[in-house]
């Protein structure tokens, strides 16, 4: 079995007030380019319409997203704030994997400073149950699922070398002669993190005296947040390989959030050729993304209608949901207010 995950990720909830005021919370995904990822937006937008989120979806863009594009997601109700592009030191570059390379620059979510809380998802993801309560966890921690060390995109890592994988930790237990296992590493598919102008600043200046590592932006991320991370449970980040890697960890009739990063299982690039694309289990998520991309009920220009009903609201109320669902309660105290970089060792 998994590490356990801390019963109290769940069990509080918060006022939603900050400093005497409301707090504003949003989802938040990142789009680069011009290519077909702005399907994947899209599609989220919807699904996060139809399990009725009461927040809205930011879609950080980069300036080389075409018009055309962003009038595609504005259409969809989405908030779209472009930003500047992070380019890590040439030594990261170097060793990164190309592709991951701009990633760096989802770092600017954290100077979304209007937001006191927000949750990150990658633009390969699917909403498929209402998640808001998430963005109700205890201030101070970063919140994210527990990656897998089987892929062979892992295979110049100790862990894939030996067989070690901390979804299941007594199959292959860590070498005594090696030291101390290695500390728990989350997927940054998904995060749920407490934007600030501190921490901003700090990613930043550690960016630049931080070793190369082969994940990019994902291991500069497990480093910098290590001693606060909190795993969650795999339902709120399903990656598509755990389903042939760790079937025991996964109950499918729970999962909420699909993550479709497995090669060849993008919905909107779909043919079912690659390897374990024809799995029944991988061909119901795609049809189920499918059903809530082409279903014209979720598209925005219809729920906007709900504003003729209510003109004072906002845009951001008005984004998803016509009322709010009441998930909000009293809420302690935050731990810290910002997160310190850690030293350069």
């Amino acid at each position: 079995m998994a590490p356990g995950v801390p019963v109290d990720v769940f069990s509080s909830s918060s006022s939603g007030k900050v400093n005497g005021g409301y707090s504003k919370k949003a989802y938040v995904t990142f789009l680069a380019g011009n290519g077909d990822y702005v399907k994947g937006v899209v599609g989220l937008a919807k699904g996060l319409r139809k399990v009725k989120s009461a927040y809205p979806l930011v879609v950080a863009i980069l300036p080389d997203v075409p018009e055309e594009h962003r009038e595609i997601l504005r259409s969809q109700g989405c908030i779209v704030r472009e930003i500047e592009p992070i380019y890590p030191p040439e030594n990261q570059v170097q060793w990164a994997m190309a592709h991951f390379v701009i990633n760096y620059s989802k770092l600017r979510i954290w100077n979304f400073e209007e937001y006191s809380k927000m949750m990150y998802l990658d633009a390969d993801i699917q909403v498929f149950d209402n998640i808001d309560h998430l963005l109700d966890t205890p201030d101070g921690y970063f919140y994210a699922v527990m990656d897998c060390f089987c892929e062979p995109v892992w295979s110049q890592s100790p862990q894939f070398d030996i067989g070690y994988c901390q979804q299941c930790p007594e199959r292959v237990t860590w070498p005594p002669e090696m030291g101390s296992p290695p500390a728990l590493y989350f997927n940054a598919g998904m995060f749920v993190f407490e934007p600030s102008h501190l921490t901003y600043n700090n990613l930043l200046e550690t960016l630049k005296i931080t070793p190369p590592s082969p994940f990019a932006e994902q291991d500069f991320l497990n480093m910098f947040f290590q001693k606060v991370y909190k795993p969650i449970p795999v339902d709120y980040n399903l990656v598509l390989a755990m389903l042939w890697r760790h079937p025991e960890n996964v109950e499918l009739n729970k999962v909420k959030v699909v993550h479709y990063c497995a090669a060849g299982s993008k919905p909107w690039r779909f043919t079912g050729k690659e390897v374990n694309m024809d799995r029944e289990d991988i061909q119901t998520f795609v049809a189920k993304w499918w059903e809530i991309y082409n279903d014209e009920s979720l598209d925005y220009k219809l729920a906007a209608a709900d504003q003729n009903q209510n003109p004072t609201a906002s845009s951001e109320d008005q984004t998803f949901s016509s009322s709010k669902p009441s998930i909000m309660a009293s809420m302690p105290e935050p731990a810290i207010s910002y997160i310190s970089a850690p030293s350069a060792a």
